[in-house]
């Protein structure tokens, strides 16, 4: 057999999109799992996100049968990657051709780390990957709850965030939740109010930004990120509240899905998705680049 393998940068055209997308539904029929969030299908079509595909290509079948998915998520020059090979063509070394030229086009963009995606209970890639310096580090489940009309409390407000009035506080709400200095919160805040498809809603109690919540729209899922509370405020039902705000919010736009990924080690925030009415649906185990 004579393969191809070439690199393409985000946005692609839709011709191998639709290739992509095809060997993912191929792949689907065997493994059960879902391809396309983890290779950034719906982003790859995006002129605002930085990463790029490794193709290969069958050449006697004109065939696309292996492909390697990098993006940089935020903007800071570390690249997610995942790759996958179609069942037949497992096993002949397909995939050691794609990380290599994989790690050239990280090299070429000057991508200051890198981490390798792993479906959960995929032993084999689990192997590939720490075969090649991987180490583990974390893992992420994407829950999933339909959107419908929920009742709304009446002590609660949400609205779209005001750059003028909220900046400070949200600041704050940011660096006790997730730990970040004002720049990173600064970062955060930017992506989730600039970036196309992004609304970042605050939630309001008696005139104070006590949560905040973005909902990002991509393709017919309303995808939950960002979710905070004030920790003075934990606890009284905001958190509850922003998640059924963004069901609402799907359902008058009519989505199909609401999702939102987790660190599966963070058993609060489980429990509260999980209250709202959210089911997992998969979980991703993160490798970061050691070397060893």
């Amino acid at each position: 057999m004579n393969f191809s393998i070439i690199t393409a940068s985000f946005p692609i055209d839709i011709e191998t999109y639709n290739e992509i997308k095809l060997l993912c539904e191929t792949a689907f029929e065997t493994d059960k799992y879902s391809y396309s969030s983890v290779l950034n299908l719906l982003e790859s079509r995006q002129y605002n996100v930085k990463g790029f595909f490794v193709l290969a290509y069958d050449d006697e079948q004109d065939q696309l049968v292996g492909v390697a998915s990098s993006i940089d998520q935020m903007g800071l020059n570390t690249y997610e990657w995942s790759i996958l090979i179609a069942p037949m063509y497992r096993g002949i070394g397909l995939d050691e051709a794609i990380l290599k030229v994989l790690g050239d086009g990280l090299h070429q963009r000057g991508a200051e780390g890198e981490l390798a995606l792993v479906i959960e209970n995929d032993t084999e890639r689990r192997k590939f990957v720490e075969k090649y310096g991987y180490s583990y580090s974390f893992s992420e489940a994407t829950f999933e709850a339909k959107p419908e009309s929920m009742e709304l409390s009446n002590s609660i407000s949400i609205r779209p965030y005001i750059e003028s009035t909220d900046k400070e506080a949200l600041i704050t709400i940011f660096s006790n939740a997730f730990g970040d200095l004002r720049e990173e919160s600064i970062e955060l805040i930017t992506y989730n109010t600039v970036t196309a498809g992004r609304i970042l809603w605050v939630a309001v109690v008696k005139d104070e930004i006590v949560g905040t919540v973005t909902s990002s729209k991509e393709g017919e899922v309303q995808w939950v990120t960002a979710l905070a509370v004030h920790p003075e405020k934990q606890g009284l039902g905001i958190g509850t509240a922003l998640l059924n705000w963004v069901k609402n919010f799907a359902m008058r736009n009519g989505e199909k899905l609401v999702m939102l990924e987790v660190e599966i080690e963070n058993d609060r925030a489980l429990a509260l998705y999980e209250k709202a009415g959210f089911l997992k649906s998969m979980q991703v185990d993160y490798f970061i680049y050691t070397g060893e």
